[in-house]
């Protein structure tokens, strides 16, 4: 019979099997008619009275929604057609609106601390020097909820939770759900498992709100999630603290976070035999109210209806990904690069990483429950090899030799390279030594390896960021530790050397450009990177969460370089990838040269 924690699981599950979706509609982002639709925010983003959309939306209410709608009824009424012009627009929002952001106030991490054991286990002076300057990127970010939003919710587009957050900076005042999982992990080699927990608390707390997490801080990212890394999160924390009456205490939660993707995003696939996997499927058909002008003028040219409301909720879907945009989400065989996001098909694709982390998340509440000693929820979650024998059923292709997204609809793989095609290997799921060397090869012959600052996310150039020439941190960490995890020793050498490009890049623009930036370019002597939908974000989150995890698992072979390799130098790229395979340090490992 099943213990305490057993029983709580049995409750939860039957209770979580009796939320059905709203079947065959779509919604709003979220029910407010100031941050999610409604006249109001069409006329003001309308107007462009802001550089961003976002800022608009994340701007708090000098008084409830019901007075400031009423004001602006009463003043579109009173203006011939109704149309504000842009003064009045921008006076009634100077009279109702705070400036964004006022909701959050900077924080200092109270278990900060300037000496952390990770830098005794770095060797190259300078790189333990900027490892300095990374923990102390903490304090920048830290930011604590303005208690009057727990008080008056209403006012406010920010969703309240009851610890303080690690922001990814810029543009993204907020929390961010997958950020979190990188600078958790960050957090917690500077020493810093309060906080971290602090985090983890909030997660709760919004899957004991929502039912799931949402993408972001923001009531208009409420139907929407992001790569379901909280099982992870918990993972990593216990593994730091040992915590089990944390983990006992919410288990319930985590299995209530996945039993939402298993209800809300699950597709049937056939592969032999049926299969149930997983994909993004946001059921929101109105524009991102952060984003509202551009998805409005993208689908201008679409028929008003079904055809327009179906675009915004792929490009929604495309948002829960993380990977907005891409070319990993067009439809396949589109016939030119010009307004690709039109064939955004993010529904219609089971996508590798997502599965992966899925299948990471059943061992690991099979694992939870045996450390809490309840046998038999333990069992029921280690018998679950469904998705294991799906990822190589549906998703696993013979002739390249690796995962491949499926294209469900049109019954096919996308031959595309994507680093996301590794995910099972950082996952540990679907992966035997055989499977390992051909993904391995499959990462050799491919010319991802040429650049010298980084994998880049794609080989297609469409001017979308999770594209070429874009490299992204959480995509290096994830393919450099399943290579470490590999048993291949020529795994383990590339892990390294891909480690060794991608932190003396991050150096070099840190040095050069004076932060550290949320995605860089994989061409040049290094630099931030650029496209999509608004300027490079600097702070940042997850690129310093990713940089101390390499420098905590190399931190005594990694060289800055510094005094090898001047910035100056045109062919930077080659003497950096010459430098992180030199003889003697990796052994035989092969060379890649740049261009």
């Amino acid at each position: 019979m099943p213990g305490p924690v057993g029983w709580a699981f049995l409750v939860a599950w039957a209770a979580l099997w009796g939320w059905q979706a709203m079947a065959g509609s779509l919604l709003p982002p979220c029910d407010s008619h100031i941050y999610c639709t409604g006249e109001l925010l069409w006329q003001v983003q309308r107007a462009r009275l802001f550089q961003d959309d976002k800022d608009f939306v994340d701007m708090p209410l000098k008084s409830s929604p019901d007075v400031v709608l009423k004001h602006f009824e009463e003043l579109v009424n009173a203006t011939p057609g109704g149309a504000l012009s842009k003064l009045q627009l921008a006076q009634f929002v100077e009279s109702n609106f705070y400036p964004p952001g006022k909701e959050l106030k900077s924080w200092m991490p109270p278990d900060w601390s300037d000496s952390i054991p990770l830098l005794q286990r770095i060797s190259d002076e300078k790189l333990r020097s900027w490892a300095q300057v990374l923990n102390a990127k903490w304090k920048q970010l830290g930011r604590r909820v303005d208690p009057d939003v727990q008080a008056s919710p209403w006012r406010y587009s920010l969703i309240y939770v009851p610890n303080p957050v690690i922001v990814p900076g810029g543009r993204f005042r907020e929390y961010y759900y997958w950020d979190s999982f990188w600078i958790l992990e960050g957090l917690l080699l500077s020493n810093m498992a309060a906080t971290a927990k602090g985090l983890i608390q909030n997660f709760l707390y919004l899957v004991s709100k929502f039912g799931h997490i949402p993408n972001g801080g923001r009531v208009y990212y409420e139907r929407r999630s992001q790569p379901p890394l909280l099982s992870l999160m918990m993972e990593s924390y216990l593994s730091h603290t040992n915590d089990t009456e944390f983990l006992r205490e919410h288990i319930y939660l985590l299995e209530a976070e996945y039993r939402f993707w298993q209800d809300h995003r699950a597709v049937n696939i056939s592969g032999g035999k049926q299969y149930s996997l997983n994909r993004y499927n946001v059921q929101v058909g109105e524009p991102r109210p952060e984003s509202y002008m551009k998805d409005v003028e993208l689908a201008k040219g679409l028929q008003e209806g079904n055809s327009q409301r179906n675009l915004w909720a792929e490009l929604q879907s495309a948002a829960e990904s993380g990977w907005d945009f891409s070319s990993r989400w067009f439809l396949p065989g589109s016939p030119s690069l010009q307004d690709l996001l039109l064939d955004t098909r993010v529904r219609g694709i089971v996508p590798v990483d997502l599965n992966a982390i899925l299948c990471k998340v059943e061992q690991l509440l099979a694992t939870f429950y045996q450390v809490l000693g309840e046998k038999w929820a333990s069992r029921f979650w280690a018998a679950r090899r469904q998705r294991v024998d799906a990822l190589t059923a549906v998703l696993w292709n013979e002739e390249a030799g690796v995962w491949l997204d499926y294209h469900f609809l049109r019954q096919r793989h996308n031959p595309t390279f994507y680093p996301s095609n590794l995910s099972p290997l950082w996952a540990e799921c679907d992966v035997d030594l055989p499977r390992a060397e051909k993904v391995l090869r499959y990462l050799e012959e491919s010319s991802a390896l040429s650049y010298a600052n980084g994998l880049p996310t794609s080989l297609t150039q469409t001017g979308e960021q999770w594209d070429f020439p874009n490299a992204w941190a959480p995509l290096q960490h994830m393919v450099i530790t399943g290579l470490v995890k590999s048993s291949s020793a020529r795994a383990r050498e590339l892990a390294f050397s891909l480690a060794q490009r991608w932190l003396q890049m991050n150096l070099a623009v840190y040095e050069k450009h004076g932060g550290m930036f949320e995605k860089y370019d994989v061409e040049g002597d290094g630099k931030p990177g650029g496209g999509g939908e608004y300027p490079v974000q600097e702070g940042f989150g997850w690129t310093n969460g990713v940089a101390l995890q390499l420098l905590d698992l190399y931190g005594e072979q990694l060289t800055s370089a510094s005094a090898l390799c001047s910035p100056s130098w045109p062919w930077i790229g080659t003497c950096l990838v010459l430098i992180s395979q030199l003889p003697g340090l990796l052994g035989d490992g092969p060379v890649h040269w740049e261009g």
